[in-house]
């Protein structure tokens, strides 16, 4: 159901989807639980295997590059989130649910496509392109986490916002065991946030990274073959893309129904 949602025309869907349940809210609570579910699923034993096997990858990886490359994807995000932040309109107020996420649909489906294009150009250009995918499609991700947090009504100039974005991110690309954890973390949010460091240097940075890398690995990787590099990058750009915005609608829509003043007419 979630995926076909996010695909084209939405509000064809919708209509039908609405035929189903009572109102617009029933259908997206329904899509939410669903989601929570998920989010609190038990790792496999194939999870369980991958991040053992990476785990151990990582260990052979000297305690100085993993240094560089944590400070390295932490300026980056840094840049992007206290950049992006100027570049984003004040926040939706006093709209209906389904509005606002006719609105996310179609924006989220406006960074699936750029993030596609990205993905086939420096797919297509071998390693030295494929690595400069990474900062570009991260930027990409960043960019329409803010824009959707705007459409449902929550003010990115807020420094707690951010880290909420931040914990989206981690939520869509983590291992299973990870991604529990982080969710938990943003459960009543509004009473978590209190809790928070004033200083953003104090997020979980080493984390971040390198579940976001290992989470990647494999598919990045492969855009960088010849001859293939360009359909794949195409694909998984445009499937990552997809994952981060249904990840980010349903983390919005937790926040709504906990607490909806405000924000929902």
């Amino acid at each position: 159901m979630s995926g076909e949602f996010i695909d084209s025309k939405p509000i064809n869907l919708c209509k039908k989807r609405l035929a189903m349940v009572t109102s617009y809210d029933a259908f997206a609570i329904h899509e939410l639980k669903a989601w929570q579910k998920k989010m609190l699923r038990r790792p496999s034993l194939f999870d369980k295997f991958s991040k053992k096997l990476q785990t151990k990858f990582n260990s052979w990886i000297p305690e100085k590059a993993h240094r560089a490359i944590t400070v390295a994807i932490k300026q980056m995000v840094r840049a992007v989130l206290f950049g992006s932040k100027f570049l984003t309109t004040s926040p939706l107020q006093n709209m209906s649910l389904p509005t606002r996420e006719e609105a996310v649909t179609k924006k989220i489906n406006i960074y699936r496509k750029t993030a596609a294009v990205e993905g086939g150009i420096t797919g297509a250009g071998g390693i030295l392109m494929g690595l400069a995918d990474f900062p570009i499609l991260l930027t990409i991700k960043i960019k329409m986490l803010f824009d959707i947090a705007v459409l449902y009504g929550f003010d990115v100039k807020d420094y707690k916002e951010r880290v909420y974005l931040l914990h989206i991110f981690e939520l869509a690309f983590s291992s299973a065991g990870y991604r529990t954890k982080v969710y938990l973390q943003m459960v009543n949010w509004d009473e978590q946030q209190k809790n928070l460091p004033e200083d953003i240097n104090q997020f979980d940075w080493r984390n971040f990274q390198q579940e976001y890398r290992d989470y990647l690995d494999v598919a990045k990787m492969a855009q960088m073959i010849p001859l293939i590099g360009a359909p794949v990058g195409i694909w998984v750009n445009n499937k990552l893309v997809k994952k981060l915005g249904r990840t980010a609608m349903n983390a919005y829509r937790m926040r709504l129904f906990d607490n909806p003043i405000g924000r929902l007419s």
